[in-house]
């Protein structure tokens, strides 16, 4: 999975390479972007049975920021935001433990910096890519849980095979890492840049431990947001 993001990345900026112009006068951006996130999180049980599985589904939010942009090149340039993003994950219950009515959410909120090449083709209107790895850190985290599953598993009467190691337990790291990949329209007018992207990113970290004798062996941060961004130029 990684060899392929390398690939992709490193073919693009080859392809971006060939449209460089010598009379280009490299430039600043500075903007602010908003969106919303729609988030998951991958959890691998360290001993997962056929029927052991916490399955989780998209959890909307939203996440916001700044971000400064340095063209390089023609069709090429970096981006480094700092951001504040509301992740984490929404509990689906299936089989059995569909029609119960319970309800479980944890909110992960991260300060989050992006470090992306950008890539872009056209002029007034373009076609862009950006694609790089993102750092976060949480600030804070917020679990929901409501009475019918506090009841439940307080009654001990839980099935054997149901996985409960992700309640009433706060994220063990603190820090995250992973890939981000964008793909979006740029608009290009007298009063600023405006463009329009939807972002996927692959989480390489876990949010809790992931040794042998641990429940997880992996619990990876899974996001596709959507993000508008208002650019002016600095010089």
């Amino acid at each position: 999975m990684i060899k392929k993001i390398l690939f992709i990345s490193l073919f693009f900026l080859f392809s971006a390479a060939l449209y460089c112009q010598s009379d280009f006068k490299p430039y600043w951006n500075i903007g602010v972007g908003f969106g919303p996130t729609f988030s998951s999180v991958d959890f691998v049980e360290s001993n997962s049975g056929p029927s052991s599985a916490v399955t989780t589904k998209m959890y909307s939010q939203m996440h916001g920021g700044l971000a400064v942009r340095y063209m390089t090149e023609k069709h090429l340039g970096f981006i480094v935001e700092l951001n504040y993003a509301q992740q984490g994950w929404e509990q689906e219950f299936k089989g059995s433990l569909a029609d119960k009515g319970f309800a479980h959410s944890h909110s992960l909120n991260y300060f989050e910096m992006p470090f992306l090449t950008h890539i872009y083709w056209g002029n007034k209107f373009r076609f862009i890519i950006n694609l790089g790895p993102k750092i976060s850190y949480m600030l804070s985290e917020k679990e929901e849980i409501n009475q019918t599953l506090v009841d439940y598993l307080a009654s001990g009467g839980a099935s054997s095979d149901m996985v409960t190691a992700q309640y009433f337990r706060d994220a063990d790291r603190k820090f995250d890492y992973g890939i981000m990949g964008g793909l979006g329209m740029e608009y290009q007018s007298k009063y600023g840049n405006f463009s329009l992207e939807g972002r996927y990113y692959f989480g390489l970290g876990d949010v809790y431990k992931n040794s042998k004798a641990d429940a997880f062996s992996r619990s990876s941060n899974q996001v596709i947001s959507v993000r508008l961004t208002y650019y002016v130029k600095l010089f």
